[in-house]
C-alpha cells in the first residue's frame, strides 16, 4: 500500500505507517502544495494523509477516486468539497478529539492577553515607551463574573467554558443549531438565541465548524448589537467573521476588544490596521501547535488511514 502525505508532519505519524509495512512518500518543499499537485502525487496511491490548507474540489475527487481515504491532519474540513467526496466515494477523516485542550488554552490566552492590553503593553517596551504614564492610563478589564458567550458548545467551546467557569468563575451562555443539555448541564451553561449571545456576551468566543450557514455570522450587524465593553474571540475560522467589520467596530468602540488566532483573509498582512490597535491580540493560527498535540494529531490521522486499508471502520470518519 502507496501513502502520499502533503506537507512534512510529525515523524510520529510517519513511523506508524511504516510500521504496518506501507510505502510513506512525504512531501518536503516549504510552500503551499496546489491542488494538481496532490492530484499528481496521488495517481498512484492509495491512501493520502492531508495536513495542507490548499482547497481539494471536484477535479481533485473525481480523478482521485480510487483513494481509500483522505485522512485529515485538521478538525475543520472546510477546504474539502466534502459533498464531492460523497459522490466519488472517498471516505474523508479528521482529528476532531486531538486539538480540543491546545485551541481552547488559545482561546482562553487570548481573552487573558486582550482584557489586560498584555500584548500592546508589551509593544510599548520595543517602541520605548515604558514611561510615566497616570493611574488612569492603559488599564485592562477584570473577567471575575463575566458573562462568556459560547459561538458552538462543542468539544473546543466545551473546554474553553470550563476553563473560565472555573478560573474566573464566569457564567456562560451558548448558541447552537440545538440545545446541548448533556454537555451544558455539567457547567451550568444557559442556551440562547444569537441575538441574546451577542447581546449579554461579555466575553463571545467562537468554535463552530465554517459553513454556507456560519460564514461571516459575525459581520457589521452582529458586532452593533454586542456590548461597548465585550471581548470577540475567534480560535475557529477567519470565515466566521467579516474582517473590515470588525475594523469598523473596534474603530467605532462598538466593542472594546478582539482576540484573533485566525483571520479572514489568511495569513494576514503586515499592514492590517488590527496589528497596531490597542486592545487587540492577532495569533498566526497556532491553536494546536504544541509538540504533544501535533504528534497526537499525526497518530489520529495516521490510525485512520491504517484502519480505512485494513478494511476495518475509520474512527474519525466525517463522510457517510
Amino acid at each position: 500500500m502507496k501513502i502520499f502525505v502533503s506537507t512534512k508532519i510529525p515523524q510520529v505519524g510517519i513511523e506508524l505507517l511504516k510500521s504496518r509495512g506501507y510505502s510513506v512518500t512525504a512531501n518536503q518543499e516549504r510552500r503551499r502544495i496546489s491542488e494538481d499537485e496532490v492530484i499528481a502525487n496521488c495517481k498512484d496511491k492509495d491512501a493520502l494523509l492531508y495536513a495542507s490548507s490548499t482547497r481539494l474540489t471536484e477535479k481533485f475527487f473525481k480523478q482521485c477516486a480510487h483513494l481509500k481515504i483522505v485522512a485529515l491532519m485538521s478538525a475543520g474540513y472546510d477546504h474539502i468539497a466534502i459533498d464531492m467526496a460523497r459522490r466519488y466515494g472517498v471516505p474523508v477523516s479528521n482529528v476532531s478529539d486531538a486539538l480540543n485542550k491546545a485551541t481552547a488554552d488559545v482561546a482562553f490566552l487570548l481573552m487573558l492577553t486582550v482584557s489586560r492590553n498584555a500584548f500592546q503593553s508589551s509593544q510599548r517596551i520595543n517602541r520605548n515607551e515604558w514611561s510615566f504614564s497616570f493611574p488612569t492610563e492603559n488599564l485592562g478589564v477584570e473577567l471575575y463574573g463575566k458573562t462568556l458567550g459560547v459561538f458552538g458548545l462543542g468539544s473546543i467551546g466545551y473546554e474553553m467554558a470550563k476553563k473560565a467557569r472555573m478560573m474566573y468563575d464566569m457564567p456562560i451562555i451558548y448558541h447552537n443549531r440545538s440545545p446541548r443539555h448533556s454537555v451544558a448541564d455539567t457547567l451550568d451553561a444557559r442556551y440562547v438565541d444569537f441575538d441574546t449571545l451577542l447581546e449579554e456576551s461579555d466575553v463571545l468566543s467562537v468554535h463552530a465548524n465554517l459553513t454556507d450557514q456560519t460564514r461571516e455570522r459575525f459581520n457589521r450587524a452582529a458586532f452593533r448589537k454586542m456590548k461597548p465593553t465585550a471581548i470577540f474571540i475567534n480560535t475557529a475560522r477567519g470565515g466566521l467573521h467579516n474582517e473590515p467589520d470588525l475594523i469598523e467596530a473596534l474603530n467605532k468602540k462598538e466593542i472594546w476588544g478582539a482576540g484573533l488566532d485566525v483571520t479572514n483573509p489568511e495569513p494576514m498582512q503586515a499592514d492590517n490596521p488590527l496589528l497596531a490597535m490597542p486592545n487587540v491580540c492577532v495569533l498566526p493560527h497556532i491553536g494546536s501547535a504544541t509538540v504533544e498535540t501535533r504528534n497526537a494529531m499525526a497518530n489520529t490521522a495516521a490510525r485512520n488511514i491504517i484502519a480505512a486499508l485494513s478494511g476495518e471502520k475509520i474512527p474519525h470518519q466525517i463522510t457517510d
